[in-house]
């Protein structure tokens, strides 16, 4: 039996015994009666991975239901996200996606499987994560963004910055930067975040822009410098290192994940489904636990999430576009 199958037949034999803890708290709603599915567009193990176990965990002791992560990979998170496109509306299936398949793709990729205006219907928002460029200081002793920016413009040749992957947030960012600050930057796309830190530890790059996640712990040991991270405000984890706006310029990026459901669902159930993230989200363990993933707690509405889609789209489909990146 192939893990697909093995899944399928597992969402439906909990139903009896697995399902004895959550149905004494379920009451009489008739929603959750079953276990509910939570797509995730991304490796298990992973950031956005291990963020959804959480949310799981959290999600299926408020609903009285199991909420089973289910990992479906491939095309920058693409394939997952169209599942959860095509999925019934009825609240037994939901996904866990960022701003890659909800916004940037579309931009990136001539063909979709699925249109994220269309096919999918905004829960809420979850966290978000912003980015940091962070430098070698043995082989980049730069102290902030602006002796960065003013290096690149004298010698462009002086350093390459690492980032993880084509079409990567983290890769949008230094786009973003380089025709903010007028200034030519020679990347390096890699495949992850991993990669591109252990050639930044080495040396064989002499910078990285990724998110901020994968590197708090060499910058705190003062192995890599923090040049600036990419939120508007500095991150918590990292409050010695300025923000881009603070040293003016003009930049601000995050990858941000969010549940989302198939479109028509019926409002009342998005709106209990927002409610409960909210209130796991503003719980003690809720918060702890997604700051020590280095992420940001979010929140809000299904409207602010689809506002936040809208604009994010108007905002890379213009730095896509000026700086030429396609995948296919």
């Amino acid at each position: 039996m192939n893990r697909r199958h093995w899944l399928d037949a597992a969402l439906c034999a909990v139903g009896t015994a697995g399902l004895a803890p959550f149905a004494a708290r379920a009451g009489s709603s008739a929603w959750p009666s079953r276990p509910i599915r939570l797509i995730v567009p991304f490796p298990a193990g992973g950031g956005a991975d291990l963020v959804a176990r959480h949310l799981a965990q959290g999600l299926g002791e408020q609903l009285g239901a199991p909420v089973i992560v289910d990992n479906r990979t491939g095309a920058a998170g693409n394939i997952g996200t169209d599942a959860v496109a095509k999925a019934a509306p009825d609240g037994y299936t939901i996904g866990l996606v960022t701003s890659g398949p909800m916004v940037n793709n579309k931009f990136l990729y001539k063909a979709m499987p699925f249109d994220p205006d269309k096919d999918l219907a905004p829960i809420a928002s979850v966290c978000e994560i912003p980015m940091v460029l962070a430098s070698n200081p043995q082989q980049l002793p730069l102290r902030d963004l602006r002796e960065f920016i003013d290096t690149a413009r004298t010698r462009p040749s002086a350093f390459v910055v690492a980032t993880p992957g084509n079409g990567t947030i983290g890769h949008l960012a230094l786009a973003a930067l380089s025709l903010t600050a007028g200034v030519r930057l020679q990347d390096l796309p890699y495949r992850g975040d991993a990669p591109a830190l252990t050639d930044l530890l080495g040396g064989v790059v002499q910078a990285a822009c990724a998110p901020v996640s994968a590197f708090i712990p060499q910058i705190q040991a003062g192995r890599l410098r923090g040049l600036a991270v990419t939120s508007q405000a500095r991150f918590p984890g990292l409050p010695d290192v300025p923000t881009a706006q603070e040293q003016g310029v003009d930049l601000t990026a995050t990858v941000w994940l969010a549940v989302v459901g198939p479109a028509g669902m019926p409002a009342p159930l998005v709106q209990r489904l927002n409610a409960q993230i909210n209130r796991l989200l503003d719980s003690v363990s809720g918060r702890s636990s997604l700051q020590q993933h280095g992420a940001v707690v979010a929140g809000g509405s299904p409207e602010s999430l689809r506002q936040r889609i809208h604009a994010d789209s108007q905002k890379w489909q213009q730095v896509i576009k000026a700086a030429h990146i396609r995948i296919d």
